[in-house]
């Protein structure tokens, strides 16, 4: 019986139409890999990183893009076990693992042994989509940030991020969230309502494809909550997005954020699949 020979290596751009087929294998959940593909054409200079691939008799099988969030792409067990062992063999520490779940945690088995427990392990993240605008009205105060609203915007971004990701962005790289958040404004994928300078919510588009986008940092001013903003207001953004970016809207939502699941629900999304996100 023959068999089968195996590999690893970085990925260079001389692999991007067959990158390109592994990703297509799931255009929606592959998004942000996919993005940051298209965005740098695997120019290491660009990616802040490497994407890896693993081989199969010479033919890509699994792909997995290792920066600052490490994301598994098609990655079958034995590919798991070559990328958790480049990683550690790299001394990579990332962010973040984030991915399909049935993925994210077999993979996270093989590495928390050698780097302890997560900070922030969040096992079961319904990802949801939306191909179509909501059948609820759209809120029309919701439109795109203008870039000198920057300074109105940003506190807003921080808040959110700390909220949600449980650390303060300023204490770690000011500079570079702050360039990430005008990046964002400048490209047209930052969405809000400001009244009287207050930002009274906000989201952003982290990354798209000509297929699809997907929303991040959704957030209703503190003191407005519990006054039914949330689905209107995504419904706006929704229409916009599918608009002037793609025509598929998604995004991951915690499983115990019972509150943020009713309101994209309601907005129309559907949980198609559960991704699982581990903090470092």
């Amino acid at each position: 019986m023959l068999r089968t020979t195996t590999h690893l290596r970085a990925l260079t751009p001389q692999d991007l139409p067959e990158l390109h087929r592994l990703l297509d294998l799931d255009p929606l959940v592959n998004l942000f890999v996919r993005n940051r593909v298209d965005a740098t054409k695997l120019q290491a200079r660009w990616l802040g990183g490497q994407v890896w691939g693993y081989f199969e008799d010479g033919a890509l099988v699994s792909a997995c893009h290792a920066g600052a969030n490490v994301v598994p792409v098609e990655a079958t067990p034995a590919a798991l076990e070559m990328f958790a062992e480049q990683i550690l063999a790299d001394n990579i520490r990332p962010s973040s693992i984030v991915g399909p779940r049935d993925t994210v945690l077999p993979f996270w088995k093989l590495l928390e042994p050698r780097w302890g427990p997560a900070r922030s392990p969040r096992l079961a993240q319904p990802f949801m989509v939306l191909d179509r605008d909501s059948r609820i009205p759209p809120d029309p105060r919701v439109r795109p940030v203008l870039i000198d609203e920057f300074e109105a915007v940003y506190p807003a971004c921080v808040a959110m991020f700390t909220e949600e990701v449980g650390v303060d962005p300023e204490a770690t790289s000011r500079a570079g969230y702050r360039a990430r958040v005008a990046q964002l404004i400048s490209q047209g994928w930052s969405f809000a309502i400001i009244e009287d300078g207050e930002v009274i919510f906000k989201t952003e588009v982290g990354a798209a494809t000509p297929q699809a986008c997907q929303l991040q940092g959704v957030y209703v001013h503190p003191d407005l909550r519990g006054q039914g903003i949330a689905g209107p207001a995504i419904a706006g953004v929704v229409h916009l997005v599918r608009q002037t970016i793609a025509p598929i809207v998604t995004l991951y939502v915690n499983d115990h954020n019972t509150v943020a699941r009713r309101a994209y629900e309601r907005v129309g999304f559907e949980h198609t699949t559960t991704f699982a996100s581990i903090l470092l």
